[in-house]
């Protein structure tokens, strides 16, 4: 592995930081929050127009700039920084690469194109919560989290050679609106149950969405409901393969939303030195005291030992090694101790809904409801790794 970024990564980050010190400053970001959509469409042109980045990690075939999924991460650490509420995740990590991996060439060439413009938004939507079971993140994905033909989830049937979907999915990201949904729907009853991928447009009859109160504003949810919905396979139609592809999608999601929480936590450690650098109390800057500077340090170690992860785990996704799981998990943990630090060292005003410290907090809290928590992710790993697993030892 070769640490150094290439000229082009560096330019990337360069050019995507300058951008959002400009456009998602701390009142941009809170204003993009009330809106309907919890995020700020001009900004995601923006993001769209002037870097490519919904795109980015598409084949250019499709109208995408044909970057490794590494540098899609290294994007994703800037916008981690800000905090920066958009459909970079939902529509560039987990919809476009299941359209790519799945999709007939009629679907591709009608869709990956958009997607790549920025003129078309998509998420994957799972039964809550199921989406860090569905992405294999904390355990086997066999396909039961989709209802097993139990009632529950979303239903899938075929009538008059259509296929209609019934149920509802919760905490479903970018749900309330985005312009493609991929339904993860099961179909052929109890004893045959299977697990396809239906795609689902924004204006399909039947399709009820509203936006969910989460726990972390700056990651939009939605609920959708599906009320006899005409829908289109994904595929052609055989067996897909939809939880080995969910599988495999797991691992590089994971390694991008590590080096996201990795540069959300550069950010609020950063912020907190910044501010105990000039907050006096009895007659010193607190930045001066021994018991601060301790705690700190202690952050950055913890800080710079989950980028070396999120980093490799990365890099490792060409090279089909699946260590996204562990790398996110040192990485929310990072989040959650620097977001907890600054709000305890920043004192009263830390506490306040008016500073920025508790979205921080909010992120590691909820992205461990969405995609762990750490010590599944753990759990996991050492399984699949059958690290616990006794083996007779011949003398």
């Amino acid at each position: 592995m070769d640490p150094s970024f290439t000229t082009e990564q560096d330019e990337i980050r360069r050019t995507l930081r300058e951008l959002l010190r400009k456009r998602s400053g701390p009142h941009e970001l809170r204003a993009a929050l009330d809106t309907p959509a919890g995020h700020d469409p001009a900004l995601w042109t923006a993001l769209a127009d002037l870097l490519g980045l919904p795109g980015l990690a598409l084949p250019e075939a499709y109208g995408g700039v044909g970057c490794p999924v590494a540098d899609l991460a290294l994007a994703c650490e800037e916008t981690g920084r800000t905090l920066a509420p958009s459909p970079l995740l939902a529509t560039s990590v987990l919809a476009a690469p299941l359209i790519l991996a799945l999709g007939t060439d009629a679907q591709r060439t009608a869709l990956l194109p958009r997607i790549a413009a920025g003129t078309l938004t998509a998420t994957l939507a799972v039964p809550a919560p199921a989406l860090a079971t569905a992405l294999a993140l904390t355990c086997v994905n066999d396909g039961d989290w989709a209802g097993g033909g139990r009632a529950g989830g979303v239903q899938a049937r075929r009538v008059a050679g259509t296929w209609r979907l019934y149920g509802e999915a919760a905490q479903v990201l970018d749900g309330h609106s985005a312009g493609l949904l991929l339904v993860a729907a099961h179909t052929g009853g109890y004893v045959r149950s299977r697990t396809f991928l239906f795609l689902v447009p924004e204006t399909s009859e039947g399709l009820v969405r509203v936006r969910q109160t989460a726990l972390d504003a700056t990651r939009p949810q939605g609920h959708v409901q599906l009320r006899d919905v005409e829908a289109e396979l994904l595929g052609s139609g055989d067996e897909q393969g939809v939880p080995e592809s969910l599988a495999a999608l797991g691992g590089r999601a994971a390694a991008v939303l590590a080096c996201e929480a990795v540069g959300a936590a550069d950010r609020a450690l950063e912020r907190t030195v910044e501010y105990v650098g000039r907050r006096e109390q009895f007659g010193r800057v607190i930045g001066s005291f021994q018991a601060v500077q301790h705690r700190l340090a202690d952050v950055y170690v913890q800080l710079q030992a989950a980028r070396s992860a999120a980093y490799y785990a990365a890099w490792a996704t060409g090279r089909d090694e699946r260590v996204g799981g562990l790398a996110l998990a040192q990485a929310l943990e990072a989040l959650r101790t620097a977001a907890a630090e600054a709000i305890q060292l920043h004192g009263g005003i830390g506490f306040t809904w008016e500073h920025e410290a508790h979205l921080y907090f909010k992120r590691a809290a909820g992205d461990e409801l969405l995609f762990g928590p750490a010590h599944r992710l753990r759990a996991h790993a050492a399984d699949r790794a059958a690290l616990f697993t006794l083996k007779e030892v011949t003398v």
